[in-house]
């Protein structure tokens, strides 16, 4: 295996037994209720979360990791010799992106750091990485890595339906008459990721699996393309 490290953040979603098979390092985000901040999957869970929406009154608000905790993590690596691959929420999502390449251009030896911009987020960027684990098990170098995640970014395909609309009016990413609509019509916005942001594709109306039945067959459409290596379903 060719002395690579990969490092993400923890919006890739991927679980536990995964991050620990292919040896990738994960540096949290962190999540924020009022005066209290969680660093994401080490301070709070998924379920904690929900409670303290719950508990609060409102969906939490999401910090990126700090330069500093990247130049830490990065430094820790280049000191045991790796070069390091970072690929983790697209640069459009958050400025987490931004802070690993102030953190790159911090180091001395930042030309052995690779920042990649997945243009995605939760799985969409965990299926990037996990293709990048397959390539440094081949023996693949950083570089020819990197070249080839930048190739497949773009054809990374990511949608999700939404069960409910609340959420996104709590979090102010929809006005309230939308949210009221929205419920009294009954519809489950699909949301997909286009060119590296989010975009609403088809809402289909009625109960929630009629909006997985249009996904599924958006996938068997396209059959004959899918890459076999990685697929990936999320809830």
């Amino acid at each position: 295996m060719a002395n690579i490290k990969l490092i993400t953040d923890s919006t890739c979603d991927l679980s536990k037994t995964l991050i620990e098979k292919h040896d990738i390092a994960v540096i949290p985000l962190f999540v924020n209720f009022d005066e209290a901040s969680y660093k994401d999957g080490i301070e709070l869970s998924t379920d904690q979360m929900y409670e303290k929406v719950n508990e609060y009154n409102q969906v939490p608000k999401t910090a990126a990791a700090s330069p500093g905790m990247f130049e830490e993590v990065f430094s820790n690596y280049l000191s045991e010799g790796y070069e390091i691959i970072y690929l983790g929420i697209g640069r459009k999502f958050s400025a987490t992106f931004q802070n690993a390449t102030i953190a790159k251009n911090m180091l001395d030896d930042g030309d052995k750091i690779h920042i990649v911009d997945s243009q995605n987020l939760s799985s969409g960027s965990g299926l990037l990485l996990l293709k990048a684990a397959k390539m440094r098990s081949e023996g693949k170098s950083a570089s020819e890595i990197v070249e080839t995640l930048e190739g497949l970014r773009e054809k990374v395909k990511t949608q999700f339906i939404i069960d409910t609309l609340e959420y996104l009016h709590k979090g102010g990413r929809l006005k309230a008459i939308s949210a009221f609509v929205g419920s009294v019509l009954k519809l489950h916005p699909i949301i997909k990721v286009i060119d590296g942001e989010m975009a609403i594709g088809k809402k289909p109306r009625g109960k929630m699996r009629n909006g997985i039945r249009f996904m599924i067959r958006d996938v068997i459409k396209d059959k004959d393309s899918i890459d076999s290596d990685f697929m990936m379903i999320t809830h």
